[in-house]
């Protein structure tokens, strides 16, 4: 299956996708309604104009830097996922995202890094919780976030993992536990973007790990793909690669161009052409 990641309300329906992720919260702050003909997606924790007003927002490592885009290694400002009001918004949104439509994508949901995060808040709510591992800490904080946005939604919970499924690293990086997840999750999404994908050795083997570590589980995935200005032939070879592993294949941001793509690839396919990209 075939489907969309759009800001565009219109793209949704076209008729070369079977479903359609609407942002209706991005990782910029910026909000839309949500659509009923839409899977609507919310960044959860990533929120560069919520911590810009609001700075005691941002999750902070133990030196007090606060994870912001003006830091090393951030495209955009972080949330601590502790902070309860902020929080409490999510669920709301999640709420009024479901009731125009049963399915709901969280995006952007764990802690922002490594170290990541030491407010007073952070350390408090480790000091009174029943663990002596911070880690194990912080899964539980993620796991009952997504546990309660679950709860909100009557149809199917998306959620998007960072692209590396290398053992342990997801926990250690973001307090993702895909097992404890996958008891609420019904599908998982793995953005694996590139700007050309002229090669997709890595591509397959990010596909095959995440492949390899959701599998036992019995836990759906899918890949998702970037179009935007991204070569038609190129794209289709992407698709190929991630079709290979993932049950289902979304392309971001440029529905015209993913479109193309997949109108190309079934065209081919009738006629008997594959394309495939140099590795």
């Amino acid at each position: 299956m075939y489907g969309v990641v759009t800001r565009n309300a219109e793209e949704v329906e076209w008729p070369e996708f079977e479903v359609g992720f609407y942002e209706v919260k991005d990782v910029t702050g910026r909000a839309a309604e949500p659509l009923p003909e839409a899977i609507n997606m919310i960044s959860c924790f990533g929120d560069t104009a919520g911590v810009s007003s609001d700075p005691d927002l941002a999750a902070v490592d133990a030196d007090g830097n606060p994870a912001t885009r003006e830091q090393p290694y951030f495209d955009w400002s972080h949330v601590c996922p502790t902070h309860e009001r902020y929080r409490e918004g999510l669920l709301e949104i999640v709420a009024d995202a479901a009731a125009e439509n049963d399915d709901v994508r969280l995006d952007d949901v764990g802690f922002p890094r490594e170290g990541y995060c030491r407010c007073d808040r952070c350390d408090r709510r480790f000091a009174e919780s029943e663990y002596e591992d911070r880690g194990a800490w912080r899964a539980a904080e993620i796991t009952d976030f997504v546990g309660r946005a679950a709860e909100r939604i009557p149809g199917r919970t998306y959620l998007t993992l960072y692209p590396d499924p290398y053992p342990g690293h997801l926990y250690e990086r973001a307090g993702i536990d895909v097992e404890r997840l996958a008891e609420h999750v019904d599908e998982f999404v793995v953005p694996l973007y590139d700007t050309e994908y002229a090669t997709t050795y890595w591509l397959e083997t990010i596909a095959k790990g995440f492949e390899s570590l959701l599998d036992p589980l019995d836990a759906a995935f899918s890949v998702e793909l970037y179009a935007v200005d991204v070569d038609v032939d190129a794209l289709i070879g992407a698709t190929e690669v991630a079709e290979t592993y993932a049950e289902n294949v979304y392309f971001g941001y440029d529905a015209s161009n993913a479109a193309a793509a997949v109108r190309r690839k079934d065209a081919d396919e009738r006629s008997g052409v594959t394309h495939r990209p140099e590795s």
